[in-house]
């Protein structure tokens, strides 16, 4: 760790801790004792993919607070790691709760170095405003190719290890042609109960909504979405949402998403929000990418206000119309496949 924050002439560090609860240690325990082996083991396995998680979701989220603002966030290391001894974990735990505002995390350590509850994690990620070193130096100093987040919009490289596990596959698929294939992924719920009415939707599909199959099985789809401003006599707007999903046998993940205001429309500079303060919202507005890296279907058990304004100004507002945007590319697609 020493050596990458020198080679990237590193600033600063952020220490973050994770932990899937001890929820899961405790049931887990349970099971043990009930003699439950399978249900044991597979919780063990849950609560460290879920520790994961949350390290790759907190990497991602740094490299979204530091790309604001010039810097680079490094491959982040733990106590454990090959060179740096798991017994100072107390002496990492006790300077992040010296340092910490807040500590949502509740962690303890033992005197050998194990976290307690058993599935959480200490992480320290490394910032550097040398930006150009990190983008021409070493596959060491890139942390993009050490993190599994595909879908982040601050990628530079991929994912090493996506590659190395395509490899495998193919190898296993080569040596064990008898294999049992993996079941194929449920893209899409053909029964799904929209909260939208599906006359409106197929309306807005036919109309509003245009689709393009790339050769490699991705889905780029535009909205264009028409409202009118709640003051200044109504005036008309139109944005253009932008979408790009991964291929129909991965789920229709959303890769990337982007709204902004349609070519020649001036109508938003109307809505109240953007005459107070015009950077902030629009700023609001680039920056908010909701269900990014999650399947389409996901969509149909996302959490939002049914009803919204016409105009862009509340976030309540603007999730209710991603919404909308997301169940229009869902029941399309649907129809879609059943062609």
């Amino acid at each position: 760790m020493q050596k990458t924050l020198l080679e990237a002439e590193a600033h600063g560090a952020i220490l973050v801790a994770v932990s899937a609860g001890p929820e899961v240690a405790e049931e887990a325990a349970k099971l043990w004792m009930e003699e439950k082996p399978d249900e044991y083991f597979f919780l063990e396995i849950f609560g460290s993919a879920v520790v994961e998680h949350l390290t790759t979701m907190t990497g991602a989220r740094l490299c979204a607070w530091a790309e604001n603002r010039e810097m680079s966030i490094l491959p982040h290391y733990s106590p454990g790691y090959p060179e740096w001894d798991i017994a100072e974990q107390p002496r990492l735990l006790e300077l992040m709760k010296r340092t910490a505002t807040q500590t949502p995390c509740q962690i303890d350590v033992l005197d050998s170095g194990m976290l307690r509850p058993k599935k959480s994690l200490l992480a320290v990620f490394g910032m550097t405003r040398r930006t150009e070193r990190v983008r021409r130096l070493t596959a060491d100093l890139i942390p993009c190719e050490s993190c599994s987040f595909n879908s982040c919009q601050y990628r530079r490289v991929p994912y090493v290890r996506a590659a190395e596990y395509s490899n495998s596959i193919i190898s296993l698929r080569t040596a064990e042609p008898e294999a049992a294939v993996a079941p194929a992924v449920i893209a899409l719920d053909t029964q799904a109960k929209y909260a939208v009415n599906p006359k409106a939707l197929k309306r807005w599909a036919d109309e509003r909504l245009t689709l393009t199959v790339n050769d490699d099985g991705t889905v780029d789809a535009l909205f264009r979405y028409e409202g009118t401003t709640c003051s200044n006599m109504g005036r008309t707007i139109r944005f253009d949402y932008r979408v790009t999903l991964g291929p129909r046998e991965q789920g229709y993940p959303i890769r990337d998403e982007k709204c902004a205001p349609a070519p020649g429309d001036e109508g938003h500079k109307f809505m109240c929000r953007y005459m107070a303060n015009a950077e902030h919202l629009m700023v609001a507005i680039d920056h908010e990418k909701p269900l990014l890296g999650q399947p389409l279907n996901d969509v149909l058990t996302w959490q939002r206000q049914a009803t919204g304004a016409g105009c862009s100004c509340e976030p309540g507002d603007r999730k209710h119309k991603w919404g909308l945007v997301f169940e229009t590319i869902h029941y399309a697609l649907v129809q879609r496949d059943k062609v």
